[in-house]
């Protein structure tokens, strides 16, 4: 599968932004989802991920009720509303597969977008 991240872009402290990722490939809903990101200078850290259908989601908790992780398998999309952004979510976002399960970890996900930059201003 190929993954494409896009709608980063520069926000102020409490803003909102939606990202999307595009898949293509291999059907879409054999894919469990993730988001991850990294901030400079800084390892990449889990956000969000959500199962084959949706069923299951996951977020990390410093994110958890601000973001919201979502995914149309009809459209081949993986979301991810954020809201009440903060300087500290500034990093790049990237979506992520894996066909085999729903996991917190970066090195459970095979196959990675090219990452979308989020800057969140003071």
């Amino acid at each position: 599968v190929q993954l494409q991240a896009s709608g980063g872009g520069l926000v102020q402290a409490g803003g909102s932004l939606r990202l999307s990722c595009a898949a293509s490939g291999r059907a879409f809903s054999s894919y469990v989802m993730g988001w991850f990101r990294q901030a400079p200078g800084k390892e990449r850290e889990f956000v969000a991920a959500i199962s084959w259908r949706g069923g299951s989601i996951y977020y990390a908790d410093s994110v958890k009720g601000r973001f919201t992780i979502s995914r149309d398998n009809n459209k081949n999309a993986l979301y991810l509303q954020m809201n009440s952004l903060k300087p500290e979510d500034t990093a790049v976002y990237y979506c992520a597969a894996d066909p085999n399960r729903l996991s917190y970890s970066d090195y459970a996900y095979d196959y990675w977008g090219q990452g979308t930059q989020v800057t969140v201003s003071s």
